[in-house]
């Protein structure tokens, strides 16, 4: 475990290092879904240097990345990769974006996440944690979370433009929202679920979340003492991460 999270450590400082290389340098752009849904040159470098490095030293191990990579586990070991999360906020030159990496062991890789590495290159900061390895920040452990109630915290959350006529979405989430003490709406998946181990964002909510922008984080919060939870509302999958009480406000909140 402590190898792998070590691994996992390298590889995202590295990739973050890189992606934060070839913006300075100039990069190509595309679009994928929607305007704001965007790829660049450093979102593939990142995940080649990523996937490169897992194939030598984990040969056995799963791959699947945000930019396409795919490789099937041999021996129920899967790492989920996302080498920028954040990508509009990394091409946009706001600062407030990551490379991510997490660690999944079940019968087909696919179970639940034992390591995750976060690695945010604006302030060099390196959150890794997992099973029996206590969230660190640039190998400091943070502060154990402690029950505390909604109506005093942080909310981070995001809703696309494109979910708003969608009242089966909107309606939970402004539910949810008006129990918090304020809402953040930053970006970035890994970095808020890494904020939110560390205490500085109080819980986060977001639908349909997908793995790689999900089981890093989880890692992170779950080692940092807090819960994480998959709801499903209204045909909707809702992510929960936080404080144990927070995290019971929210889901009630949803359902409500």
């Amino acid at each position: 475990m402590t190898d792998d999270l070590e691994l996992a450590g390298e590889l995202v400082r590295q990739a973050g290092r890189l992606a934060a290389w070839m913006l300075r340098e100039g990069l190509e752009t595309h679009h994928k879904s929607s305007v704001s849904d965007v790829v660049s040159d450093a979102d593939h470098a990142a995940e080649d240097l990523i996937v490169g490095a897992l194939r030598a030293a984990r040969p056995d191990d799963g791959l699947i990345g945000e930019e396409g990579a795919n490789q099937p586990a041999v021996g129920g070991r899967t790492w989920y990769i996302d080498p920028v999360d954040g990508t509009y906020n990394f091409l946009s030159g706001l600062p407030y974006w990551c490379s991510a990496l997490a660690l999944a062991c079940g019968a087909t890789g696919a179970g639940e996440p034992v390591l995750g590495a976060v690695y945010h290159p604006s302030t060099d900061e390196l959150w890794l944690g997992g099973a029996d390895q206590p969230t660190t920040c640039n190998g400091v452990p943070v502060r154990q979370l402690a029950d505390a109630p909604l109506s005093r915290l942080s909310l981070a959350s995001y809703l696309h433009p494109a979910t708003l006529p969608d009242d089966d979405a909107r309606e939970p989430l402004l539910a949810v929202l008006r129990g918090a003490a304020t809402v953040r709406m930053l970006g970035s998946g890994s970095l808020e679920l890494a904020a939110v181990a560390g205490g500085r964002l109080g819980v986060w909510a977001q639908l349909d979340t997908l793995e790689w922008d999900w089981l890093p984080g989880v890692a992170l919060v779950r080692a940092a003492g807090g819960v994480t939870e998959v709801v499903h509302h209204r045909g909707h999958r809702w992510h929960l991460a936080g404080n144990r009480q927070a995290v019971a406000e929210v889901r009630a909140l949803l359902r409500g």
